[in-house]
Formats: structure tokens, sequence, C-alpha cells
């Protein structure tokens, strides 16, 4: 199993980023041959200090391997996100983890 989650911090000046975001994520990612999980969605606040807060939106994806998220990477639909979609966000962090 590979777990591929990326943390968006969307353009305060678009109040609509946050969900304009998160419907290209299911138009171009969720369909992607080898997503096993996609799971994409706006942060929750909480009262523990130790939860980060300053995001506004996160994408969790897990494959059954590493090439998998290779293949992912390079899919046409991903490329597409990235196009359409990257004037959404003015910080994005990934983390990768087997």
């Amino acid at each position: 199993m590979f777990s591929h989650v990326v943390i968006f911090w969307t353009d305060p000046a678009n109040p609509k980023a946050a969900d304009e975001l998160i419907a290209g994520g299911q138009k171009y990612l969720a369909p992607i041959p080898g997503v096993l999980h996609f799971h994409m969605g706006k942060m929750v606040g909480s009262h523990r200090a130790v939860v980060d807060q300053s995001y506004q939106v996160a994408l969790n994806l897990v494959f059954p391997d590493k090439k998998a998220q290779d293949d992912y990477q390079v899919h046409p639909e991903h490329l597409k996100f990235v196009d359409n979609c990257k004037a959404l966000w003015k910080k994005v962090v990934v983390y990768d983890f087997a």
C-alpha cells in the first residue's frame, strides 16, 4: 500500500477556491486507474493545538504500490488537474509513505 497526501493552501482572493479545487479533484483525479481510495475535503477545525489548521484542502489517495502512484503522476487526467486547478492554490505540500 502506498499513500499520497497533498495539502493545499488556497488563494485567499478567491472565496470559492476550496470548493472549486475539490470539484476538480473529483473530476480529474478520482477516476484515474490505480487509485484504491480517494478522499478530498476541507480542513476541519479543532480545539487541539497539535492539529495544523493553516491549510484549506487536503487530498488523500491510496494506491496498491509506488509504481501505481508513479503512473498516476504522469497520467493525462492528473496533468489536466494541475493545469486547470493550479491557479486555485498558493502553496502545496506532499507527504508520500508506504
